[in-house]
C-alpha cells in the first residue's frame, strides 16, 4: 500500500507477507508510523484510494482475493466476516446516536434483523461485553460513558455478528492499566467462546506476551521478524527485535530498575525517502557491507523464525 504525496511515494506496507489460523492471535509490534494501522486498514479495505493505492499482492481470507472483490460485495465482508475494533473508542463512535443504536445499526445491515430484533441484540451484546445494566445503558450517548465503557462498545459492535477475524488496533490506548487488563482479558475469553483470529496492533510487549500465539515485528512498513511469542522472548534474532526487547525497563536482582534506558540509536527512516539495501543498516549494531547496498529478503534462519536480515541469510531454507 502507497501514498502518493508531493514528496514522492510513502511505502507504508511494502512486501508484508504473514498467515492467520483460525482462532489464533497474532501481535503486530513496531514503532509509531512503521505501517501497523495501514496494514490493517488495507485488510478491510478502509485505505481511501486515492490517496492510496495497493501497487502488487493479493489478501486471500480463505480462497477469496479481497483486493479483487467490488465494494458492493466487500461490504457483505466487512463488518460480518472481517471486523474492527477502531484505535481511539473516544472518538470512533458516533456522537449523536445512542450506543445501542450503533450496535443495532451493524446487526440489522448483516442479519436482515427487525429494529426490535437488533435492539434486543444490541442488549444482549453490551451484556456479553460486561457493560452493567444494559436495559439502560443501551440508550446512552456516548459522551456518557467512560473510556473503557466506551471501548467495550467498540468490541461490541465487532462482534455483534460473529465475525472470523477482528483486527484490534491498540485497543487499549488510552485507558487506565486495570481497564486495560480487563479488556484483554475480555477479547481473549470472546475469542476462545467463538473461535475468532484476532489481529492484535500494540506497541505493548506484555500485551503480546499476554494475548497473542504468534508476533509479526514491523519496521519501516516490512515485517522484519515474524515467530512464535514464546520463541521471540526467549531469543529474538533481528538486531531491531533485540533493540526493542532491551529497551523494556528491567529490575535489577536486588529489585531497583536500571538507572538507565538503552535505546536503539538514530531515528527511523521517512518511508517517502528511504535508503538503500537494508531500512535499518544506519542504526544497526551488526551491519555489514551488503546491508548498504541490497535490500535482505524475508527468510526462516536456523533460529525457526522468519528474518528479514543479511545476517542469516547463508543460513536460510525458504521465502514466507
Amino acid at each position: 500500500m502507497y501514498f502518493e504525496t508531493s514528496l514522492g511515494a510513502v511505502r507504508a506496507v511494502d512486501g508484508v507477507s504473514f498467515t492467520i489460523r483460525e482462532g489464533d492471535t497474532l501481535g503486530i509490534v513496531g514503532e509509531s508510523g512503521c505501517g501497523k494501522t495501514v496494514l490493517a486498514l488495507s485488510i478491510i479495505r478502509l485505505v481511501p484510494t486515492p490517496p492510496g493505492k495497493f501497487i502488487s499482492g493479493n489478501i486471500l481470507f480463505d480462497t477469496t482475493d479481497i483486493l479483487s472483490l467490488p465494494e458492493k460485495a466487500m461490504r457483505k465482508i466487512r463488518g460480518k466476516e472481517i471486523s474492527m475494533i477502531f484505535q481511539e473508542p473516544m472518538t470512533s463512535l458516533n456522537p449523536v446516536f445512542r450506543v445501542g443504536q450503533q450496535i443495532a445499526e451493524v446487526i440489522r445491515l448483516h442479519q436482515g434483523s427487525s429494529r426490535k430484533e437488533a435492539l434486543q441484540q444490541a442488549i444482549e451484546m453490551l451484556r456479553v461485553v460486561g457493560i452493567p445494566s444494559p436495559e439502560k445503558r443501551y440508550r446512552d450517548y456516548p459522551h456518557q460513558m467512560s473510556g473503557g465503557m466506551r471501548q467495550r462498545v467498540m468490541i461490541a459492535i465487532a462482534l455483534a455478528c460473529n465475525p472470523r477475524l477482528m483486527l484490534a488496533d491498540e485497543p487499549t490506548t488510552a485507558l487506565d492499566v486495570t481497564i486495560q487488563a480487563q479488556i484483554l482479558d475480555l477479547i481473549n475469553s470472546l475469542k476462545k467462546e467463538r473461535g475468532t483470529s484476532v489481529i492484535l496492533i500494540t506497541h505493548d510487549f506484555g500485551v503480546v506476551a499476554e494475548a497473542a500465539q504468534f508476533v509479526a515485528v514491523m519496521y519501516a512498513g516490512r515485517i522484519v521478524e515474524y515467530a512464535a511469542v514464546s520463541e521471540l522472548f526467549s531469543r529474538p534474532c533481528h538486531p531491531y527485535t533485540v533493540g526493542l526487547m532491551n529497551s523494556i525497563p528491567q529490575i535489577a536482582a536486588d529489585g531497583r530498575r536500571e538507572e538507565y534506558l538503552k535505546v536503539i540509536p538514530g531515528v527511523v527512516p521517512a518511508l517517502y525517502s528511504l535508503p538503500a539495501g537494508c531500512y535499518f543498516h544506519d542504526r544497526c549494531s551488526e551491519m555489514m557491507d551488503i546491508c548498504r547496498s541490497k535490500e535482505p529478503p524475508t527468510r526462516e534462519a536456523s533460529c525457526g523464525h522468519y528474518v528479514t536480515c543479511w545476517k542469516y541469510d547463508g543460513l536460510a531454507k525458504s521465502r514466507i
